[in-house]
């Protein structure tokens, strides 16, 4: 009798344990208004980014993952049989699946689906994007969170100036390639990789007039249909201006030919 209850101790610990882990890997987003959309004093906005200092969009509290999702963790959902295998490196070199050094480095090559079906897999879905804006900007109004410009110093990405082991090429801070996640310090809620390495799907639709049209409105989903789905963060392999907080960029949310090399996710869940 007291082995059994030392082995009820015992695996009541390790859920604990295990719980608090998981738990730790997951970023409370509190419930509140912030301005989103074109920052104070940021010249380069365009014309679906909204008006000069944002626009007030409330969002309730929400869950988000501290990392990009990486190879290895969606290969998990694979070898369970709840995802399908996205395009990999024997596809396409900037491919990160089955690259054998990568298993840390944010998966990509993804399209929207794949994204949507490894997020219910963990229990979760893809952030909405004002959810996703209000998670990257926390509390910062500035172009970036540190401020109005970025380089290899802040974000894996193009600063068009830092080299590395790949001659004269400057994308992904002159690795031409994604990064190991983390490779960067964490924003003001914990999480890292918001700006730069992979560009992250989002559950929205694209509709150009979404900020003032859906979000400000209290309808914080959007549309309900679309041609093509809304992806922020901007990536390694792209110009700093696209890894502004209120840049907007959009893809189909099926790749076809195209290599979506650029684009990983991670995962949110309800408060």
């Amino acid at each position: 009798m007291i082995l059994q209850k030392k082995s009820n101790l015992f695996l009541l610990f390790l859920f604990v344990a295990s719980s608090s882990a998981i738990s730790a890997e997951r970023i409370n987003i509190p419930a509140g208004e912030f301005a989103m959309g074109c920052s104070s004093s940021d010249t380069r906005c365009e014309n679906d980014e909204g008006v000069a200092g944002g626009t007030t969009v409330n969002v309730p509290a929400f869950y988000i993952d501290k990392y990009e999702v990486s190879v290895s963790e969606y290969e998990k959902c694979i070898d369970a049989g709840k995802c399908t295998t996205p395009k990999d490196f024997k596809r396409n070199k900037y491919c990160n699946l089955n690259a054998g050094d990568r298993a840390d480095h944010p998966i990509n090559c993804v399209d929207w689906q794949e994204a949507a079906d490894y997020c219910a897999f963990v229990s979760g879905r893809l952030p909405l994007e004002p959810e996703w804006e209000k998670a990257v900007r926390a509390g910062s109004t500035t172009a970036y969170p540190w401020g109005q410009e970025v380089t290899c110093e802040q974000a894996i990405v193009d600063d068009g100036v830092t080299l590395g082991s790949v001659p004269n090429e400057p994308d992904g801070c002159g690795e031409d390639r994604t990064w190991p996640r983390a490779s960067r310090a964490a924003n003001e809620f914990g999480l890292f990789d918001m700006h730069g390495n992979a560009g992250e799907w989002t559950g929205s639709w694209y509709s150009k007039d979404a900020i003032t049209t859906y979000y400000a409105k209290g309808n914080i989903a959007g549309p309900d249909t679309g041609k093509q789905r809304v992806v922020r963060g901007g990536s390694w392999d792209e110009n700093t201006k696209n890894l502004r907080s209120s840049f907007r960029n959009v893809k189909p949310p099926v790749s076809g030919r195209s290599i979506y090399g650029s684009i990983g996710f991670r995962c949110a869940y309800d408060g």
